[in-house]
């Protein structure tokens, strides 16, 4: 295995994570799938529509999110948003974001590898 892809497989694992806590957070506002792609793209986090949408019914069959059908306009859309359990989550989840990420910084500090 290539160190390109070796990589890759790494930066996979660490943003699928991220796109949960990005979810939750984004959703604290309801939205539907494809303003949050659009939301989350633009924020830098790279998810395509078939990982999303299974991404979407996964949370919401967790209760962390709920959803409803919006069919005011001529094409009816499912909107998201975050419930109080998934508020929660996603706290707690950015807050072992943070603590991890401190971690790390540390390990770096402390075995002289900090730039």
């Amino acid at each position: 295995m290539t160190m390109d892809a070796t990589l890759s497989g790494h930066l996979q694992e660490l943003r699928r994570g991220t796109v949960v806590v990005a979810s939750l957070t984004v959703l604290r506002e309801p939205g539907y799938g494809y303003s949050l792609l659009e939301t989350l793209s633009a924020a830098g986090f790279e998810v395509e529509a078939n990982t999303l949408y299974p991404l979407l019914r996964r949370l919401e069959a967790q209760g962390l999110l709920t959803s409803e059908w919006n069919t005011d306009e001529a094409r009816p859309r499912k909107f998201y948003r975050t419930t109080a359990e998934g508020d929660a989550i996603a706290t707690s989840l950015r807050e072992e974001w943070a603590r991890l990420d401190k971690a790390i910084t540390d390990l770096d500090r402390t075995t002289g590898s900090a730039k």
